[in-house]
């Protein structure tokens, strides 16, 4: 079928043409039969014409109408294709899921997702470090601007090392797939992406008060270039916060990125233990 919509730069749509990407992307989503899957903007189908022959179910969620209408054109005869119209962000799908049929939630992710809401899409399908997703799914796989697949990857010292790092790594584990040039989409964007495989899991060891995990990383990495010790003065004194250091083994001029996510959940648990500034 050949679509006869143009992208529209409203909804951040490039649409991927590469079938080399598309092989990847789908081998790193490693679907067996009896796997649900989740897209999240189909587009003009080319990946979820993958997704339904080696799934069992696919629920693909579209927000743009006209897409949708002729989305339903096309997989009128696919029996393992639920096409919800609407907005990722605000759709009840457990709520859509019952009525058409009771149909069990997905286990899986699989998307090409508009760049301009990677970070709320994140959110929604992990969770919060406070509230993380009570449902996790077994792997998720996204297509990513690079720089963001660079900062959920990076590892402690690297100058991508973030806030998000921590917030992402804290409940899943994050590979980078491959990268995607801007001419395996049409139209090009004019940035760089990645493909990434995030695999939600819990730590061994957790924050015991998830709110003050994330109180912390918003304190050390709101000024990256000052130096850790700095940036939480406002929550607790410089001596007993060195000496937490000492004890976990945090050198005295550590910057935030500098810190592993299993650092930043001992700190966080070691500070219960230790008088705030009032």
């Amino acid at each position: 079928m050949t679509f006869s919509a143009k992208p529209r730069k409203k909804f951040g749509q490039h649409w991927l043409k590469s079938e080399p990407i598309l092989v990847q992307i789908v081998a790193a989503a490693e679907l067996q039969a009896s796997d649900r899957v989740l897209e999240i903007g189909p587009g003009t189908g080319v990946l979820t014409r993958r997704l339904v022959s080696q799934a069992q179910h696919v629920v693909a969620v579209e927000l743009d109408y006209d897409l949708c209408r002729q989305l339903t054109t096309q997989f009128a005869k696919t029996q393992n294709l639920l096409l919800l119209q609407g907005d990722i962000l605000q759709l009840d799908l457990a709520q859509q899921l019952v009525l058409a049929n009771d149909l069990p939630m997905p286990n899986k992710v699989v998307a090409n997702i508009p760049y301009y809401i990677t970070g709320p899409i994140l959110e929604r399908l992990l969770g919060t470090i406070a509230r993380p997703n009570p449902h996790p799914f077994d792997s998720i796989v996204l297509l990513v601007q690079r720089e963001i697949a660079q900062r959920l990857c990076a590892r402690p010292g690297h100058k991508t090392f973030g806030g998000l790092t921590v917030k992402v790594q804290y409940l899943a584990d994050c590979e980078l797939i491959c990268a995607v040039p801007p001419k395996a989409f049409q139209p090009p964007p004019k940035v760089d992406s990645a493909v990434i495989r995030l695999r939600p899991r819990l730590l061994a060891t957790p924050a015991i008060e998830p709110q003050r995990l994330q109180q912390l990383l918003k304190l050390g990495f709101g000024s990256k270039r000052k130096m850790l010790r700095n940036n939480l003065a406002a929550v607790i004194e410089r001596s007993p916060l060195l000496e937490l250091f000492a004890a976990l083994n945090i050198a005295e001029n550590a910057r935030a990125e500098d810190l592993s996510v299993a650092d930043w959940v001992a700190l966080s648990n070691k500070m219960l233990e230790t008088p705030r500034v009032s």
